[in-house]
C-alpha cells in the first residue's frame, strides 16, 4: 500500500498543473497515467497549443514572452482582450448557457495562470500563422488568441513533465485508477490497476483530471447519439470516462451538456484514434470560411462564413457527422488556395485537384449533377464587395440557403481543389459538477470531502460550442486551483489528525 497526500488521476495539461500546484503547496503527490510513458500526456499532447486568456495590451504578452524584441514588438498591433471580452465571447458561443461562476473563474484566473505556467517552464510564442495579418507594414492580431505554447502540445507537455520531475512528483505509468475509496463519504484513496497488479493507494485528496469519455464508443453512443460511433477520436485512446464513472459511483453529481461535445472537421482519412507518432493536430481542416462545403449529395449545409473559424470550428464537426456517409467536401479555387492554413499543405492531407470544376467533381464519389449545380448557384449568388479574410467583411451571398455571410468569393478560377473531411471528436461537454475551487459536488451540491476535478471533466462551462483555445486554458486554471485546494485540504486534515 502506498500513501500520498494527493493523488492526481491523469497526466495531461490539467493533471500536471494540479500536481505541480499541489506540490508547491506542501503536498506529497502521485500522478497516475493510464497509458505507457511513450503515450503520456492525454489530449494535451495533440493540441495545436493555442491558448486563450485575457490581457490588457502587448506588455502583458511580453511578460510571458521575454525574448520578444523591441524591434519585433514595434511592428505588432495587439488589440486589448479584456476579461469582459473573453467572458462575452464565451457566453456568445455557448448561447448564454455557460455557468456564470465557473465561466468567471476561468476568465478572471486566465492571465495569472498563464504567468504561473511560464514560471513552471512552459514557453509561449506568438500565433502568427493563424491569428494575424499584415497591413501597412504592421502585423495585426485578431480573435483574442494571439499566443500558443512553443512546439504545440508536445512542448507544453515536455515542459510540465520536466517541472514535475524537478519537483519530485511521482508518476506511475500504465496505472489505471479503477475505484475511489471512501469512508463516511470522505475520499481515502484509490484502487489502481498497474499492469497485472492491483494496488491500493491511500490519499487524503484525489484530483480527477483524466479527460472525458470521447474514446469510449458505448458512452458516446449512449450520451451523444448512435451516429457518434462513427466519429474519429482526435486525441488519446485512453479517455474512456473512467474518472467520471468513478466519481458518479462515489456520489458525484453530473453537470453540463451531456448531449454535446467539441468536434471538428478533420481529414477524411484521419486515424480513428490519435497517432502519437503524428501529434500536433495535423489532420484538422479549418480554412472552410474561405471556401464552400458540400455533402456527397451535392448540397451546402452550413454558413461557412458565419464567423471566424475560432468561433465555429468546434460545432461544425457535428454538422459534418450528420451528412450522408459522415463526409463533406471543402471546395477552393486558386484565388484562395495560397491563403489556406498550413495543414492543407501537409503530405497527410487528402486532396483532389483539377483544372475545371467539371473535372474536379468527376473525381469525387458524389451526386455530380447536383454538386455542380450547387456550386454554380453559389457563384451566381455572390454579391459584390471588398473581400478581406482578416476581418468579417460582410461580403455575402443573396438568395440561397444557407447564405454565406462573410468571405463569399466566386469559385471560378482554376485549378480547383476538394478536401474530403469527416468528424473528429475532441471531448464531451458533459462532466462533473464542481465549484470554483474544483471541489466535486454531490447530488445535494455539497462538496465530497477530498475529491476534486479539473480539465475536460468539469461540466457546465462549454455548451454547443466554445471559443478556440479555451479548453487548454480551462484545464490549466482549474488544474492549478484544484491542486492548490487539494493540497490545502490534505494539509488541514493532517493537522487535525495530529491534534
Amino acid at each position: 500500500m502506498a500513501k500520498y497526500d494527493v493523488v492526481v488521476v491523469g497526466a495531461g495539461n490539467a493533471a500536471l498543473c494540479a500536481a505541480i500546484s499541489a506540490k508547491e503547496n506542501g503536498a506529497s503527490v502521485l500522478v497516475l497515467e493510464k497509458g505507457p510513458e511513450h503515450k503520456r500526456g492525454g489530449n494535451s499532447y495533440f493540441t495545436d497549443g493555442a491558448i486563450r486568456f485575457a490581457y490588457n495590451d502587448l506588455s502583458d504578452i511580453r511578460r510571458i514572452m521575454p525574448s520578444l524584441t523591441d524591434e519585433e514588438a514595434g511592428k505588432i498591433v495587439m488589440p486589448e482582450y479584456s476579461d469582459s471580452d473573453y467572458y462575452n465571447d464565451l457566453m456568445r458561443v455557448t448561447e448564454g448557457q455557460s455557468h456564470t461562476e465557473l465561466a468567471n473563474q476561468l476568465v478572471s484566473k486566465s492571465y495569472e495562470t498563464i504567468v504561473w505556467m511560464k514560471e513552471q517552464g512552459v514557453e509561449f510564442e506568438l500565433n502568427y500563422d493563424n491569428q494575424s495579418f499584415k497591413k501597412d507594414d504592421k502585423v495585426h492580431f485578431w480573435g483574442g488568441l494571439p499566443v500558443k505554447t512553443k512546439e504545440k502540445g508536445i512542448g507544453l507537455m515536455k515542459a510540465l513533465f520536466q517541472r514535475a520531475k524537478e519537483a519530485g512528483i511521482d508518476i506511475w505509468y500504465e496505472a489505471q485508477a479503477t475505484k475511489l475509496l471512501t469512508e463516511d463519504s470522505r475520499i481515502t484513496g484509490a484502487v489502481v490497476q498497474q499492469k497485472e497488479k492491483e494496488l491500493t493507494v491511500e490519499a487524503t485528496s484525489v484530483v480527477l483530471a483524466c479527460g472525458s469519455f470521447e474514446a469510449n464508443k458505448e458512452m458516446r453512443s449512449r450520451n451523444l447519439g448512435p451516429e457518434w460511433e462513427a466519429a474519429a477520436v482526435r486525441g488519446t485512446e485512453f479517455n474512456t470516462g473512467d474518472g467520471i464513472n468513478m466519481a458518479i459511483e462515489a456520489g458525484a453529481e453530473t453537470f453540463g451538456e451531456w448531449s454535446g461535445c467539441h468536434s471538428i472537421g478533420t481529414d477524411y482519412n484521419v486515424p480513428k484514434a490519435g497517432d502519437f507518432t503524428k501529434p500536433g493536430d495535423i489532420f484538422k481542416k479549418h480554412s472552410y470560411p474561405l471556401g464552400i462545403m458540400l455533402n456527397k449529395e451535392g448540397y451546402r449545409f452550413v454558413d461557412e462564413g458565419a464567423d471566424f473559424r475560432n468561433y465555429t470550428y468546434a460545432k461544425y464537426g457535428r454538422e459534418i457527422l450528420k451528412q450522408p456517409g459522415h463526409v463533406a467536401y471543402q471546395i477552393f479555387d486558386s484565388q484562395v488556395r495560397p491563403l489556406l492554413r498550413k495543414e492543407y499543405n501537409l503530405e497527410e492531407a487528402t486532396v483532389f485537384q483539377a483544372d475545371t470544376l467539371e473535372e474536379l467533381v468527376e473525381q469525387l464519389p458524389v451526386e455530380k449533377e447536383q454538386f455542380l449545380k450547387t456550386i454554380h448557384e453559389y457563384n451566381d449568388a455572390v454579391q459584390d464587395g471588398d473581400y478581406n479574410p482578416s476581418v468579417k467583411d460582410g461580403k455575402s451571398t443573396s438568395g440561397i440557403t444557407p447564405e454565406k455571410t462573410n468571405w463569399a468569393l466566386r469559385a471560378e478560377k482554376g485549378p480547383f481543389y476538394a478536401f474530403p473531411v469527416t468528424c473528429g471528436i475532441t471531448f464531451a461537454f458533459g462532466g462533473l459538477h464542481v465549484n470554483t475551487d474544483g471541489e466535486v459536488l454531490n447530488k445535494e451540491q455539497i462538496p465530497i470531502p477530498g475529491l476534486f476535478a479539473a480539465g475536460e471533466m468539469v461540466g457546465g462551462i462549454f455548451y454547443k460550442n466554445y471559443p478556440g483555445g479555451s479548453g487548454l486554458m480551462s484545464g490549466a486554471v482549474y488544474g492549478k486551483v484544484a491542486g492548490t485546494q487539494a493540497a490545502s485540504f490534505a494539509v488541514n486534515q493532517s493537522r487535525a489528525s495530529i491534534k
